[in-house]
């Protein structure tokens, strides 16, 4: 049943993060998800650079394509 409800609330996420509108909440709720990740690798002492590498590449996707990210992060003139 926790597994069903996990893998929901990550295509949720995956949806969400795919539509502009609702991108930035989606990058959140993987930002959290790929937290627990990076938890359950560093308790099983594994390596835990993939979710770590994985989230920040999400987020840059997402402030190339979002105009208004681009504006708070002006890293031109």
């Amino acid at each position: 049943m926790s597994l069903h409800f996990i893998g929901a609330a990550l295509l949720v996420s995956i949806v969400l993060y795919l539509i502009p509108r609702t991108a930035i909440l989606g990058a959140i709720l993987l930002t959290g998800y790929l937290g627990g990740a990076v938890a359950t690798h560093v308790t099983h002492s594994e390596p835990w650079f993939f979710p770590v590498i994985f989230g920040a590449v999400l987020w840059l996707g997402l402030l190339l394509r979002d105009r208004k990210l681009q504006a708070i992060f002006p890293w031109r003139k």
